[in-house]
């Protein structure tokens, strides 16, 4: 039978044992003699004197090669991003002095064209009136000329008028009186009347 045995954690000793229930202190204090073994954790000499060779293999190798490659490729990143950003910069100013000169060549057309339109507005002002001013003039003409031509009209028919009436009244003051009135009497009798 294989006994094995363990005190805090670690390995004491492993024994073979013939009996079942017997128990064989001889070779118990063989193994607890000769102590604990070679601590499988804690490292050789030999191993150290590796590790500290290859530690500074690689730290020369860093230090002297693989660092100043790392070192130039982040300075190139670097510098073409801080060129790209200056490029950036420079191209955002380009198009803000851009914008601003369309913005000013804009304004400029914006008035140009208000100035434009004012003065087309200022002509067409002027013809419209002058247009109005022809019109009112024939039509003020026309009028003149009806007014005149009225005034003619009307003349006639007060002459007329003024002659019937003058012609009846003279026949009335004949059939009342027996006698012929004086006819020149009776026409401006009769123009008085009407005057009024």
């Amino acid at each position: 039978m294989l006994v094995v045995t363990v005190r805090h954690g670690a390995l004491v000793g492993v024994r073979l044992s013939a009996e079942e229930g017997g128990h064989d202190s001889s070779t118990d204090a063989s193994v607890e003699e000769k102590g604990t073994g070679p601590n499988p954790i804690a490292p050789e000499g030999k191993e150290l004197v590796w590790g500290a060779g290859s530690f500074l293999v690689f730290l020369v190798l860093m230090r002297l090669f693989l660092f100043p490659r790392l070192r130039r490729g982040m300075d190139a990143r670097y510098s073409a991003i801080r060129g790209d950003l200056e490029s950036a910069d420079a191209v955002r100013d380009s198009a803000k002095g851009d914008v601003a000169r369309y913005e000013l060549q804009l304004a400029e057309v914006r008035a140009e064209a208000a100035a434009r339109l004012d003065a087309a507005r200022q002509v067409l002002d002027t013809e419209r009136s002058a247009r109005i001013a022809e019109a009112n003039a024939r039509i003020a003409e026309k009028r003149s000329a009806a007014d005149a031509a009225l005034q003619r009209e009307r003349d006639q028919v007060r002459d007329q008028v003024a002659a019937a009436v003058a012609q009846v009244t003279q026949r009335a003051a004949q059939i009342a009186v027996g006698k012929a009135p004086d006819a020149a009497v009776v026409e401006r009798a009769v123009r008085e009347v009407m005057s009024r």
